[in-house]
């Protein structure tokens, strides 16, 4: 394969007998949408979406000292991880500055008496965080092995997805929790079942191999027909988790920002034994944010019809207090909204006389605590 040519799924041939839209999403051919992106969008809010996120970038670590390595490694506390559970947390440089957001899974114990480790991290910073892991791995008992051509990730969201899946499968899907993962079998293919959704809405994230990608998909969607199941792509999966106010990375996530400068500070588990990389950095600004605190992500509802842009500037009276990080049409309220870092003085809802600055326009815009959508359960 050369360096210009995208990677493909193992769904790649679907997407293009359903008509998608692709699209090159850090370096893989991807569905942009099928059809229309706000029907899509409707679809996961009100009944249910099928998704190919197969471009995740997965990466086992095992071995005696697997969880040390990872606590070492990243922010969190992993070694309080249980088997069959999932964390939310971050890898960092020495400076503080966030390399990637990630989730890690432990899966069950294996017969030597150690478990092994998942990290899923985002596509566009696989290889980045795939080398972090191996150099940092250096002096511990534990292997990192890069894993992005074993699995296919297939995702149901919408609150539809439980009874599509439970046809399905014979997994204890009700004792799932949130931020968990088991092994099971759905359609006859076997899967790790998670339940860690970016959308807002419940759902589960199957992964499998890829030579089982397309009879799952077909197996799904006949499973879905009758409630409206319909397939999504990153379009809508981009609106639904702004509306749900969960960060991206590279737009509300880089490197120029610590977990604190993101609101994101309770990642950092400072109580953990050991060293871990950018330890001294992130207490430095930890004791900064405690100081004189960042500026704050919040969300931001248009008055008007005019769609804010990542990089736009927020001002007020004259003066720009912040910048968009994320914006687009919202389907479920309506109105453009956006997510961005503004001025603690310009933080609190309700925020009189706060606007983002469209090609020279001054446009008013409600500053509203995130999320924007909160599902009822």
């Amino acid at each position: 394969m050369s360096s210009t040519e995208l990677r493909r799924t193992a769904l790649d041939a679907t997407h293009r007998a359903l008509g998608a839209t692709m699209t090159d999403f850090a370096g893989w051919d991807m569905p942009l949408r099928y059809g229309s992106e706000r029907d899509e969008h409707v679809a996961v809010r009100t009944r249910a979406g099928l998704f190919d996120l197969s471009h995740m970038g997965e990466i086992t670590v095992t071995g005696p000292q697997a969880a040390e390595l990872l606590n070492f490694a990243l922010v969190g506390n992993i070694g309080s991880v249980k088997p069959g559970r999932a964390r939310y947390t971050m890898i960092c440089r020495e400076d503080g500055g966030i390399l990637d957001d990630l989730i890690v899974y432990r899966l069950g114990d294996t017969e030597a008496g150690s478990s092994p480790y998942m990290v899923v991290a985002n596509a566009s910073n696989a290889q980045v965080v795939l080398d972090a892991l191996t150099a940092r791995a250096a002096g511990f008992d534990a292997e990192v092995r890069d894993d992005r051509d074993a699995y296919s990730l297939l995702a149901v969201q919408g609150p539809e997805a439980s009874g599509i899946l439970k046809g399905l499968t014979d997994a204890d899907l009700d004792g799932l929790k949130y931020y968990a993962g088991l092994p099971g079998t759905v359609a006859g293919v076997p899967a790790l079942i998670a339940r860690t959704g970016y959308t807002g809405e419940d759902g589960f994230e199957l992964f499998v191999q890829p030579a089982h990608a397309v009879e799952l998909w077909e197996a799904l969607t006949r499973a879905g027909e009758g409630v409206g199941l319909v397939p999504c792509g990153l379009s809508c999966r981009d609106t639904l988790r702004l509306e749900a106010g969960m960060p991206l990375y590279g737009h509300e996530l880089s490197t120029a920002l610590t977990p604190f400068d993101a609101g994101l500070g309770r990642v950092v588990k400072f109580e953990k034994e050991g060293d871990f990389v950018g330890r001294a950095a992130l207490a430095e600004a930890a004791s900064r944010a405690e100081q004189s605190p960042p500026r704050v992500l919040v969300g931001l509802v248009a008055e008007g019809r005019r769609v804010p842009r990542a990089g736009y500037q927020v001002v007020s009276g004259g003066a720009v207090v912040g910048e968009v990080t994320s914006g687009a049409p919202s389907p479920t309220l309506g109105r453009p909204i956006a997510m961005a870092y503004v001025d603690p003085a310009h933080a609190a809802p309700g925020t009189a006389g706060v606007g983002v600055d469209i090609r020279g326009s001054h446009e008013p815009y409600e500053v509203v605590a995130l999320p924007f959508y909160k599902r009822q359960k």
